[in-house]
């Protein structure tokens, strides 16, 4: 039975990789719709067995499977392996990033299909998938990396699809520095690993954790620091670059330059969610260190609650979707610092799907429209494309946490977990999340009312074209519609207040704040129906009630805003000036500090006074040297019979 489980997770992982090779290698020779039906039979293959797998472990209670199926290096005794981990945690993360790249790829076919590099596209993201899953499959920090570094750089090929735009450069070029940054702290973070644990693979780490516990380590000169906060530390540096959090969050809005599908893929299962995933599998580490988690806590929340804000004064589709994910990230590791592991993860399966869906349904409405992104060009959109709208404000709803909806049952266990914590920044956190119910309603139905609804302002030719997009479109948003609806209140007993994670998730007692929860959860239906008397459900629907009013009824009143707080306005539309500030602190001053150094470095050392001074040093000595040589044999006696004396002197003293 082992044997077999190997073959399939090996199967899980190759499916994708050989339709990529395929698409990517021989595009020519096997067509257009060679390169869409390889590419997608390779993720249905890794999906079903993905699916199996979960039923296997998930559903059956089945063995989960550790081990290595190949051997890259040995050095010294140390162990670079290629290994899988599937457990509960796994399984379902395979499953998540299977079905939403699945959809994605079919309505891909769709979406690309006037695009010249149509056999590239399906290749990147087939390689997208394959990443991903090495990814979240590990057993070992070498593995974790690859996949890491993997999914990073099939982003930036993604992000920069279109290579012709010099803003698609600009980019992918950003998203790829940005997350070199978190890498950065990622890797110191996996090196202490080895230098403290002296082995790179999960088991062993985490067996030996109350030995490395209580270590300290001096990194200033008199400063004691703890081992495991280091370490944690350094491992969430890197979950911020991948998982946009403040202030390595700037890269994630401008991968919109992308195509559509790959927005929905980085966004919803695959690359920003790495870094949740990561933190929640090292739950065994972070555990043991209050100031890690307490940091983890108040990033997050900063950034689910001021990257919302920004999402009220975008206009174009994608990037509002965009700031949502940002935000709805920060409610994921707000639920990690708060030690609720599998609330952020439960969150991250059901914004997987509806997240999804909401890119899917931009896209659909973008084909529509000729490919216009800019909202106030939009409107009415209701009744000539009633599939996009009504999948669309499935996912809106699901989105705000809408009693019954799928996010309903992710985000308020992580608000009320959050409520429940104790740790330092916990009041903060939730004053954050608590804010961001009504910001996150506001925004996301800004955009639905701009779209579907009020006054058409698109202009007569788009208008006389207009209607439902092809079925290859709209088929992967209704099975993105039916997990938004459903898939929360089926597995939140489970996810959130079970143990359906198993051993997979660590979580000390002290910190166990949704087993302190679980003893008030009386059934999916119980929650949701009670929820309609809690704040969080208020302040959502409260956000779309001012949403209509001022977006339905009296859109001169954010124009007014616009004029009256100018200054707030300019702050959110320049993002706080974070570009702003990377672009001369950190762009300006690498190119200053570059420039110093070429002028000092370059010209006056090495080309001043190593190239052209020993140049001309040598030229100097030659001509003094030069005079020397007369011609007269009675110079060169007298040099002889001179130097044939100081040799005396020399032996003689």
């Amino acid at each position: 039975m082992t044997d077999n489980m190997e073959n399939i997770y090996l199967w899980i992982v190759l499916a994708p990789l050989i339709g990529s090779i395929i698409a990517g290698l021989f595009g020519k020779q096997v067509g257009r719709s060679g390169a869409h039906w390889v590419t997608i039979t390779g993720v249905a293959v890794s999906f079903v067995l993905s699916a199996l797998v979960f039923k296997h472990i998930n559903i059956d209670g089945g063995e989960t499977f550790n081990g290595s199926v190949y051997t890259w290096m040995v050095v010294d005794g140390l162990r670079f392996e290629v290994g899988f981990l599937v457990d509960q945690l796994t399984a379902m993360m395979m499953v998540v990033v299977t079905f939403v790249s699945l959809m994605v790829h079919i309505y891909t076919v769709g979406y690309m299909k006037e695009d010249p590099g149509y056999q590239r596209f399906f290749s990147y993201i087939s390689l997208f998938t394959f990443s991903m899953l090495m990814l979240v499959m590990a057993n070992n920090f070498m593995q974790l990396f690859f996949g890491w570094e993997a999914v990073g750089l099939v982003s930036y090929l993604l992000i920069g699809f279109w290579y012709t735009r010099e803003s698609a450069i600009y980019a992918n070029l950003k998203a790829f520095l940005v997350n070199r940054v978190g890498d950065f702290g990622f890797l110191l973070g996996i090196a202490a690993v080895l230098m403290y644990f002296g082995s790179l693979d999960y088991a062993t780490v985490f067996a030996n954790v109350d030995k490395v516990n209580g270590q300290s380590m001096e990194i200033i000169s008199g400063s004691q620091w703890s081992v495991m906060t280091v370490i944690c530390i350094s491992l969430f540096i890197g979950a911020m670059g991948k998982s946009a959090q403040v202030p390595l969050h700037v890269w994630l809005p401008d991968s919109m330059e992308g195509p559509t599908p790959i927005s929905a893929l980085i966004h919803a299962a695959t690359m920003v969610t790495a870094g949740i995933f990561m933190v929640t599998r090292m739950s065994p580490l972070f555990e043991f260190s209050e100031t890690a988690l307490s940091v983890i806590l108040v990033i997050g929340a900063i950034t689910a609650l001021f990257m919302g804000f920004l999402g009220l004064v975008q206009n174009d589709i994608k990037r509002v979707i965009a700031y949502s994910t940002l935000s709805q990230l920060g409610y994921m590791t707000v639920a990690l610092g708060a030690s609720a592991y599998a609330a952020g993860v439960f969150h991250l399966m059901t914004h997987a799907f509806f997240k999804a869906l909401l890119f899917l349904g931009a896209g659909s409405v973008i084909i529509a429209m000729h490919h216009e992104q800019d909202m106030r060009k939009m409107g009415g959109l209701r009744k000539y494309m009633p599939i996009t709208w009504i999948t669309s404000l499935i996912g809106s709803l699901a989105l705000i946490g809408t009693p019954f909806f799928a996010g309903f049952y992710s985000k308020d266990s992580i608000i009320e977990a959050v409520g429940h914590s104790e740790l330092a920044g916990s009041g903060f956190a939730y004053a954050a999340v608590l804010t961001g119910v009504f910001i996150t309603a506001l925004y996301s139905f800004r955009m639905y009312f701009l779209v579907f609804h009020g006054k058409e302002r698109m202009d007569e030719h788009t208008r006389e074209h207009l209607h439902e997009t092809e079925k290859v479109v709209w088929i992967p948003l209704v099975l993105l519609a039916i997990p938004s609806i459903v898939i929360g209140a089926i597995y939140v007993h489970d996810m959130a207040f079970g143990d359906f994670f198993g051993d997979a998730i660590f979580v000390l007692p002290q910190h166990d704040v949704l087993g302190e929860l679980s003893k008030e959860f009386h059934g999916w239906f119980v929650m949701a129906f009670h929820a309609l008397t809690t704040l969080p459900f208020w302040f959502a629907f409260a956000g779309v009630a001012v949403a209509w009013f001022l977006y339905m009824k009296r859109p001169d009143i954010p124009d007014w805003f616009e004029q009256k707080l100018s200054f707030i306005y300019k702050l959110l539309v320049n993002k706080y000036y974070a570009d702003k500030f990377n672009e001369v602190v950190f762009a300006g001053g690498s190119r200053a500090i570059g420039r110093l150094l070429w002028h000092l470095g370059d010209q006056k050392l090495i080309d001043g006074l190593v190239v052209n001074g020993s140049a001309r040093s040598v030229g100097y000595f030659s001509a003094i040297i030069r005079h020397i040589q007369t011609g007269y044999l009675y110079h060169y006696a007298f040099a002889m019979i001179i130097g044939l004396i100081v040799l005396m002197g020399l032996y003689v003293l």
